[in-house]
């Protein structure tokens, strides 16, 4: 009797759960997405509402009870916030620009970098060109001067990070398309001939999207982290938007005068989101990458 062929999506899943440092990663990624979008039911106070804030829990040590009557876990900041409630609100906003930044850049960097490898000749040298000279800039050092030109604000610090890091894509779907453009099938649809967005959209693309989901993990990891520095230099979000950047800069000048908690616990918020997400690219680059399957 014939056993019936797993499917692509379990073959996949299957390959992922051989590490288990991986599933760990996705378990704290997937957390801190669920806790960020329950944020405003589970947290005992909205750190955002002045309305609720008391400067006779300012300051107040991790155990302490409040004026509210609940107790704050991880203590409380200059403006009397809890601080579990502040990195729960805070993993909102910085889970939605790395998520938004990643994903429009991914669809702008994919677009540049297929129509160059489409097209070739004077479009490919234009684009790459492009490319390239933005790639001699560290990421961080671009999104300082958009931010700078463009202001402050949540969409601001999304377009600058948009800018930064699009090129990334870019070179990624560039390298693949050529190399899959050489081959017989992208010929025979050709000379068929089939129109040529079908060409790519169709047959091209989805040939080239294994690497452009590993970089688009990493990239993710990358604007989370581009995000939190410049708020924590005081020219990203403004402070009506939470983020762990912000956090970490309102707790920074109290972390020699022995109030560690202002800032160390979003810090560690923020180093353990970007490492999960890392783990997780790392395990579907070794999936994705045709040179180390097995």
């Amino acid at each position: 009797m014939s056993t019936r062929a797993a499917s692509p999506a379990a073959l996949f899943w299957a390959e992922f759960a051989e590490s288990r440092i991986a599933l760990g990663g996705l378990f704290v990624f997937g957390l801190a997405v669920v806790l960020a979008l329950t944020a405003p039911w589970i947290t005992p106070q909205n750190p955002y509402d002045q309305a609720l804030l008391s400067l006779m829990d300012a300051r107040l040590p991790p155990g302490s009870v409040g004026s509210g009557g609940y107790t704050h876990w991880l203590g409380t900041d200059a403006q009397g916030r809890d601080v579990l409630s502040a990195i729960f609100w805070g993993l909102r906003t910085s889970l939605f620009v790395g998520a938004a930044a990643g994903v429009v850049a991914l669809c702008i960097g994919t677009t540049v970098g297929l129509a160059a490898a489409f097209f070739g000749g004077r479009v490919e040298l234009a684009l790459m060109r492009l490319v390239d000279l933005q790639l001699s800039f560290p990421a961080i050092l671009l999104a300082l001067v958009l931010v700078a030109i463009l202001g402050q604000g949540l969409f601001q610090v999304v377009a600058a990070l948009v800018a930064a890091q699009y090129a990334y894509f870019a070179r990624t779907v560039h390298g693949a398309a050529l190399s899959e453009r050489r081959k017989e099938y992208i010929e025979a649809a050709s000379g068929i001939p089939l129109r040529p967005t079908r060409v790519v959209l169709r047959h091209l693309l989805p040939n080239c999207l294994p690497p452009v989901i590993v970089i688009g993990t990493v990239q993710v990891a990358n604007a989370i982290a581009l995000e939190a520095t410049l708020s924590f230099l005081g020219i990203g979000l403004p402070v009506t938007e939470p983020s762990l950047g912000l956090l970490i800069s309102n707790g920074f000048n109290y972390l020699l005068s022995g109030r560690y908690w202002i800032s160390f616990f979003p810090g560690m918020a923020l180093l353990i989101t970007i490492v999960a997400i890392n783990l997780v690219g790392d395990q579907l680059r070794d999936i994705l990458n045709p040179r180390l399957q097995r």
